[in-house]
């Protein structure tokens, strides 16, 4: 990559398990955020900011290098997370369901998108959940406005 690039390229992702069956729970829930922390902080052009979720889903903040294809990172974390895990546990303990959503995020908003993903159970309970990030499906596309604060 060229030193002669200025980027901020900072990501919201999340992807569910499979059903949204709560399978993030106890040991298979510690041995999955271990292995997307490790896998994450090994890629190159990737810096995981934050990481957390819920029994049926993940939510990662990312900073990337404009060479890194979303797709590819996502589907490598997604892999060998469940891989991974799943071999340690010597179980099919977590699957994930097809798809992922991912939001752009401004470098002015990275405490407000990291406080989100570290509070998902409380946000969830007290149903504070933002759509636009909780979403794979591409039907939140329609200018439903943002889920940011004011």
């Amino acid at each position: 990559m060229s030193s002669h690039v200025y980027h901020e390229v900072l990501l919201h992702l999340n992807w569910h398990t499979k059903a949204d069956h709560p399978m993030l729970t106890g040991q298979t829930e510690e041995l999955t955020h271990a292995f997307l922390h490790a896998k994450a902080q090994a890629m190159r052009g990737v810096e995981l900011l934050k990481l957390g979720g819920t029994d049926t889903h993940i939510h990662m903040a990312v900073r990337i290098e404009p060479f890194v294809t979303i797709s590819d990172m996502v589907q490598e974390l997604k892999g060998a997370s469940a891989f991974e895990t799943n071999k340690r546990l010597r179980h099919k303990a977590i699957e994930w369901q097809r798809g992922y959503g991912v939001v752009s995020f401004g470098a002015k908003n990275p405490a407000w998108v990291i406080d989100y993903i570290e509070h998902q159970r409380e946000h969830h309970a007290a149903g504070r959940a933002r759509p636009r990030l909780e979403t794979c499906e591409p039907d939140m596309r329609d200018g439903q406005g943002s889920d940011e604060p004011a």
